[in-house]
């Protein structure tokens, strides 16, 4: 478990990143750490989200599923690229970053899930606990645990939308070719641009 001033670190550090990448194309020297933890390998995401009124609405979200890299590298790399290299949006602007919000997630390995009939998938996991991989053949998928409590999915609406992330139909998660892995993940958030970072509850 990390600690709210790890969490902190961390999501200040990807905004310092990409603040600087914008400003200066080179990422910064990271600072000193509150605790050693965060130079161990481990998976993590960084999700930027552009706040209209009360609204998050998605700005990018990209990182490393596995534990390759040290924490801090990992957040560092996945903060300019969720920046600027997410297919799904333009690259962000220096004068956007007054606009939007940092978060951080900060994952567990995968872990395959093993059924006898993949209609024992649903029961398998649990929304506000779970993040889902999906996985057949050269077709990968893969949702953060906050985002189908975000959307109010069930568990069942959960896989499916992770079948089409992955870009298969959605029905695919009834096939014994699909391999389902899951994890969890502890999220950190900043409450307004630049503002205070609190953990997200998902449950």
């Amino acid at each position: 478990m990390l600690s709210l001033e790890e969490g902190t670190f961390l999501v200040r550090l990807a905004r310092s990143t990409v603040t600087n990448y914008l400003k200066e194309s080179k990422k910064p020297v990271p600072p000193q750490p509150p605790s050693p933890r965060l130079y161990e390998k481990s998976g993590a995401f960084v999700t930027i989200e552009k706040l209209i009124g009360e609204e998050r609405i998605l700005r990018g979200c990209i990182g490393y599923p596995l534990p390759h890299l040290p924490l801090i590298e990992a957040v560092m790399e996945s903060a300019i690229s969720a920046a600027l290299e997410d297919p799904r949006f333009p690259p962000l602007k220096i004068d956007e970053l007054k606009e939007v919000v940092f978060e951080v997630s900060v994952l567990t390995p995968p872990t395959l899930l093993r059924v006898n009939d993949p209609k024992e998938y649903p029961k398998r996991i649990r929304v506000g606990r779970d993040g889902l991989v999906v996985e057949m053949g050269f077709y990968k998928g893969l949702l953060l645990p906050q985002v189908p409590v975000e959307y109010g999915w069930d568990e069942e609406t959960f896989l499916s939308e992770c079948c089409m992330k992955a870009g298969l139909p959605p029905d695919s998660w009834l096939s014994r070719d699909l391999k389902v892995y899951v994890f969890t993940a502890e999220v950190f958030t900043e409450t307004s641009p630049g503002g205070e970072v609190v953990q997200k509850k998902l449950m």
